[in-house]
């Protein structure tokens, strides 16, 4: 279902970007609507599937995730029995905060968050001891450097 999107349905978006958790009072005021169009136009947008389900951001830091690892993945499978252990591999694992199928010579791309190093290794370990994969890279993040969800909308 396509949904024809105006400035202020853009503004909303661009304030539940920025903090899910602001009451419907707060959208309106900052959007200069109301609280019932805006409430509307959230429910259209959600029924039209531009809005999914809502989280909240937490600290990997704070909460001992310090290990951020980019792991790059090429395989000499690529059979559809393969390719569906390793899609649920991943999607069974809570480590892995994203993957990409990616086009070029690596396959694909996971980023991987842990605890330390030994974390790491043991998810490793579970990973090819499950599918097997013909070479792993695993890139250490040094740094965050930028780090959003936010799209770019334009108003």
């Amino acid at each position: 279902m396509a949904v024809r999107m105006d400035d202020t349905d853009r503004k909303i978006l661009a304030e539940l970007q920025r903090d899910a958790g602001q009451s419907l009072d707060e959208i309106a005021a900052k959007t200069g609507s109301s609280k019932t169009p805006v409430w509307n136009r959230i429910r259209k947008m959600r029924d039209a599937g531009i809005i999914g389900q809502q989280t909240f951001v937490l600290d990997a830091e704070a909460l001992g995730f310090e290990a951020c690892f980019f792991v790059l993945i090429r395989t000499s499978e690529h059979e559809a029995d393969w390719q569906a252990r390793f899609l649920k591999a991943l999607r069974d694992r809570p480590e892995v905060q994203e993957a990409h199928r990616l086009a070029g010579d690596i396959d694909y791309i996971l980023k991987v968050r842990v605890k330390n190093a030994r974390a790491y290794d043991a998810f490793y370990q579970a990973l090819i001891s499950e599918v097997r994969v013909h070479n792993v890279t695993a890139l250490l993040s040094m740094e965050e450097i930028k780090s959003t969800t936010m799209l770019p909308l334009e108003t």
